[in-house]
């Protein structure tokens, strides 16, 4: 059966997170049913990462097979004309069946957004956590560069997650902004449950001087969840690449830049 991959963006502030659930509204089964729709037959839709409740995506990669005699450009169309507004599919591509949208993936890079802000900001309100507080952007920036690299984040994991191991590479820390607006760039070979959020919680802290910047490295070296602070909200975080092979076909256009060369993994590093 011919497989397909697609890159797609959502915002996820009413969806109850990326997987199909028993109850509520999911990224997932909202797509499955706008492919099934085009295919006119039942299609599954797998995603490379699964993002919780309120959390959204730029550039979310997913592939799903499908016997429908299909063109991209029909897939594309088809697909977005049976999505509600705020779930979108931007590119849809041939794939070989040896395409997994999860387990094909080099790296996923995520972005916090912060407004430090004396009064409440309206516009991004969906996406971005205010916070009253300014910011020591350049505490945060020292204090993440002790997560560069290897290790067990266990202090930055969630009770519910199921991970066999805690181990993740860390291969990209980027903090950029001011007063207006703080964004904060994660980017891994994967990340365990709430680990983004719960970094960001623990840079929020050492931002606002409630913390020196080397109590990172101490907090991760403790491995202990209950000594960091509380996890960030869902609603500042975004998925914003899904990294693969170049062998893998995917667009490097404006689109979907969804590769990364060899040659760029050695610079991150």
């Amino acid at each position: 059966m011919p497989r397909f991959t697609a890159g797609i963006e959502y915002d996820g502030t009413d969806f109850v997170g990326w997987q199909t659930q028993r109850s509520g509204r999911s990224v997932q089964s909202t797509l499955a049913a706008a492919v099934s729709a085009v295919a006119a037959e039942r299609v599954d839709i797998h995603g490379a990462g699964r993002t919780d409740a309120g959390v959204h995506a730029w550039r979310q990669v997913i592939h799903f097979d499908a016997s429908a005699a299909r063109t991209p450009r029909q897939w594309l169309l088809g697909i977005n004309a049976n999505l509600p507004e705020d779930v979108a599919v931007r590119w849809v591509r041939p794939a070989g069946p040896e395409f997994d949208a999860r387990r094909s993936a080099l790296s996923r890079t995520y972005r916090y957004s912060i407004v430090p802000s004396s009064t409440r900001p309206v516009l991004s309100r969906r996406g971005a956590w205010w916070l009253r507080d300014s910011l020591d952007l350049a505490a945060m920036s020292a204090a993440a560069v002790c997560w560069l690299g290897e290790h067990d984040f266990s202090a930055f994991r969630a009770a519910g997650c199921q991970s066999r191991t805690a181990n993740r590479c860390l291969t990209a820390v980027g903090i950029t902004g001011g007063d207006s607006l703080v964004m904060l760039d994660f980017t891994a070979n994967a990340f365990l449950y709430h680990m983004v959020r719960n970094l960001v919680g623990a840079l929020v802290h050492i931002g606002r001087g409630r913390a020196p910047a080397h109590w990172a490295g101490e907090l991760l070296a403790s491995r202990d969840r209950t000594r960091a602070p509380a996890t960030a909200p869902a609603r500042g975080l975004t998925l914003m690449n899904v990294t693969y092979p170049e062998s893998c076909g995917l667009p490097v256009d404006a689109d979907g830049a969804c590769i990364m060369r060899s040659s760029e993994l050695a610079v991150r590093r």
